[in-house]
Order: C-alpha cells, then structure tokens, then sequence
C-alpha cells in the first residue's frame, strides 16, 4: 500500500468563511521577527558566522571567526530598527506578533519589555536563529525545550504559538508535542487549518515568505521600497477583493528588525499601513487572536478519511458505489491515496481509475450488474437504495401506463442491439429528457454506446459520492 503524506487539497474549492470579528473582509497579521543576538556567532558557540539575511547579499559563513560586519547588521536591528518599527506600530494602534528567538530575547531586555507594554504576542523562533535541517531529532527536541523554557524565564509567559523558520522535516511534530496552540512552520495557505499529529488535532497558522522583508536580502527580491509597498498593496487588494466577494482570507507579513527598520525603507512599510487601514472591514489581529478566533469558530472536525481507512473498511464505505462492483473499490484502495482523496472528487477520481483501467470484460460487467430504467428489479422493489433513489428523484417510479410500456420496448430494444442496459446518470435530467436521451441514442453504434454507458457509470458514481463526503 501506498500512501502520500502531502495534503494538495486544503480547504477545497470552497474554503470555509472565517467569520473574522465584526465582518472583518480580511484579516491582516503583521509578524516582527525577532532575531538579532541569536544568529549564528562564535561568541554564541556556534562554528562560524552568520550568513543570512543581512545587507551583504550571498555572504559566505566564516569558520572559527568573527565576521564584523555581519554582527553589526544584526546589531542595527536590535539597536534602532527595532525602536522605529515600535514607534511607528505603537502611533498606529496596531497589535503585532513577534517570533521571538529565546537567545535573542534574553540579549534585550529593553525591547522585551516595550513588546510587553505593547500588548505585542510574543510567540518561540526557536532557541537559536540556527539550521535545523541536519539537525538529529532528540537533539531537535531538546532545543525546542530549552526555548519554551528560557522564553518563560525570560518573558514571564509561555509562548503559546511556535515558528522555527530555518527547520527540519520534523519541527512540526515536535512542537506539536511541546504542545503549542499554533505553528506556523507552513506557507501553503491563506487560512490556518488543523492537522491531526498523533492524537492531537494541531492548529496550523500559515506565514509568508512573499510579503516578507527577507525579500530585500535576497537575489530577485525587492530592491526598493516602492517594490515592497507595491506588492503588498496588489496583495491586500486580491484578498480584500475575495473578501467582498465572501471568500474572505488572511493577510500575513513578515518583518526583520535589521531590513524593514532601515531609514529607506520603513516608509514603504508606514504607505501601507495607512492604506490598509484606510479600509473598512479590516482587523488588525496578533496571530494568538487568530488562533482563539479558528479554534473558537472552526473546531476540529472528526470523520473517517478515505485515504487511513483499512481496505475492509474502504471496500464497506465504497464498494457500492459502482453497481454491485465491489472490486473498483478494492482496486482503487491499493493506488497511492493521501489528503487529496479525502473528499467526494479524490475518492471518485481514485475508483474511476481503477474502473478505466479494468479490461473490457469487466466493465462490460460493471455495464450489465446497472438495472433496467423503470423495469421489472424497479418494480419488484429489488433495486439496490442508491438505484431506487436516483430513478425516483427523476419520476421512474411514478409512471403512468403509456410510459411504462415505452420504457419497457426501449429497454428490450436496447439490450438486444447492445448487450447491456441503457445508462444515463438520472440526477442530470427529468423524465421527458431521460426518454428523449433513450431514444436518441438506441441508434447509436455499440462502441459508440458502450463509451457513454462508461461516462454515464462515473457519473452516477460521482453524485453518490457527493452525497457521502465533502
């Protein structure tokens, strides 16, 4: 058995409204990244100098020394881009979350505590602003702990929401289990959303790395500030948009002390936060309101998954969704099922697979285990409940004695010529249209027919599936 861990479905077509407070249109949540004094430095015990994010674009770590010009990059963050970005956040009333690295926290106590008097939410970076990648998992887990616990020391307060940034393939489940009410570590969407990680339902909270600073520091990224504001402003204006239209979503931006608080560039910042709150319906919000706000409005969910069901179970929810062809289902469960296929289109999609790639045989087997429309199974009540259903929603079981006698000759007419019953999914159509369809195609050649007997089969077993799940 195969099966695929990524989730490529998400929300679905029709993500669900968020009901942000007051009929906020969009939420917009601001991220202060708070990082200066955890960087990678010998001072700090680490091999060599930092080599990310700063005003030297592609700088080199250096092994064994101090690289002086990158300290004092990180050291203008700490020492004025920080109090500026706070000047200007505090006049505007506009509430933050930082992600805080413990190390960098405990190295300034000042700004700590004008977060605090803020209201700012301070949630983990981590322990150190260090790679995580290579990092082995106990050694993962012990940082990890060592980060609630100096943040605690340090703050007064537990963080309750987690991002790492630099991380590995098992940051996630590991601050799960420290027991965060968020993480972050994700950029695949535009709305948090729950996970389940062992037997805990996790709240994920996606970040950005579009409208992020870090962009300034990067090849290809904003050389200006007008580059800045402008992307921001086109990303604001697509989400406010969706958000009049009743797809309202939420609006993440990343910040660095050491690039956004940079004279020639936080003007672009303040441009677009006058902008934005320039419009009505919208919430400024610190990622733990977005986190009460999910976990109060949108709960976990509990129902059974397709893609974790054993194939007993997989073959008893569906195996009926082809007519009196439980083999589709078993086939289909051997395919390499995930997240995707937890919903009406992946279950559909994975059984039409295995019934397209069935030889003729069987799904001329498949063709012939379909009732006659409105025949004699129809009138001995021997129907299977999903067949009786669908024939009396378009009237079948309702026919007055002229129509009964036409379908009766259509059917025999079309068995004799085609081998198999006529096959129409009746949710698509009325009485009069079924028969209209009947006689229109009894004169059709039998390859031609068994072709739309075959699209006519996925059809139905596609309505009965959206009757099931999402």
């Amino acid at each position: 058995m195969t099966r695929y861990i990524r989730d490529m479905r998400g929300h679905g077509p029709d993500a669900p409204d968020p009901k942000w407070p007051g009929g906020a249109k969009i939420a917009v949540q601001i991220v202060l990244n708070y990082e200066e004094g955890g960087e990678n430095c010998i001072l700090h015990g680490d091999a060599a100098s930092e080599a990310f994010l700063s005003e030297i674009v592609g700088a080199a770590q250096w092994p064994g020394q101090r690289h002086w010009n990158m300290e004092s990059i990180y050291e203008y963050g700490a020492r004025a881009g920080f109090w500026r970005l706070h000047r200007l956040f505090t006049s505007m009333n506009i509430p933050l979350t930082v992600y805080g690295v413990a190390s960098a926290l405990a190295r300034s106590p000042e700004q700590v505590r004008a977060m605090q008097l803020a209201g700012w939410e301070i949630a983990s970076h981590g322990l150190k602003w260090v790679e995580h990648k290579d990092m082995p998992e106990e050694e993962e887990r012990a940082q990890i702990a060592e980060a609630i616990r100096l943040h605690t020391e340090v703050t007064g307060e537990r963080p309750r929401g987690w991002y790492t940034g630099r991380c590995s393939v098992n940051t996630i489940a590991l601050a799960a289990e420290a027991g965060m009410d968020y993480i972050s570590d994700t950029y695949a969407d535009d709305l948090p959303y729950w996970v389940k990680i062992a037997d805990r339902d996790q709240l994920i909270i996606p970040y950005t790395l579009d409208c992020n600073d870090m962009r300034f520091a990067t090849p290809q990224g904003f050389n200006s500030g007008d580059q800045f504001f402008a992307y921001l402003k086109d990303s604001f204006d697509a989400l406010y948009a969706e958000g009049e239209a009743g797809q309202a979503k939420m609006l993440s931006i990343g910040l660095h002390c050491r690039l956004i608080g940079r004279p020639g560039r936080v003007m672009a910042l303040k441009r677009f936060l006058d902008y934005a709150a320039g419009h009505e319906g919208v919430w400024f919000a610190r990622r733990i309101d977005i986190a009460d706000h999910w976990a109060r409005e949108h709960p976990p969910v509990d129902r059974p998954l397709p893609s974790q069901m054993s194939r007993e179970d997989f073959v008893a929810a569906y195996g009926g969704i082809f007519e009196h062809s439980p083999w589709i289902a078993e086939r289909a469960w051997g395919l390499e099922l995930g997240p995707a296929h937890d919903c009406a289109a992946g279950v559909h999609n994975a059984l039409a697979r295995a019934f397209r790639s069935a030889s003729r045989e069987e799904r001329l087997g498949v063709l012939r285990a379909h009732p006659d429309l409105a025949g004699k199974l129809a009138a001995a009540g021997r129907l299977t409940a999903e067949s009786t259903s669908e024939q009396a929603g378009a009237g079948l079981n309702m026919l007055t004695d002229e129509e009964r006698e036409v379908f009766t000759r259509l059917n025999t007419s079309y068995v004799d010529k085609h081998g198999f019953p006529f096959i129409i999914a009746v949710r698509d159509h009325d009485k009069a249209s079924i028969r209209a369809n009947f006689e229109r195609r009894i004169g059709n050649d039998t390859e031609t027919e068994f072709a739309e007997a075959c699209r006519q089969v996925e059809r139905i077993a596609e309505f009965r599936l959206m009757d099931l799940l999402p």
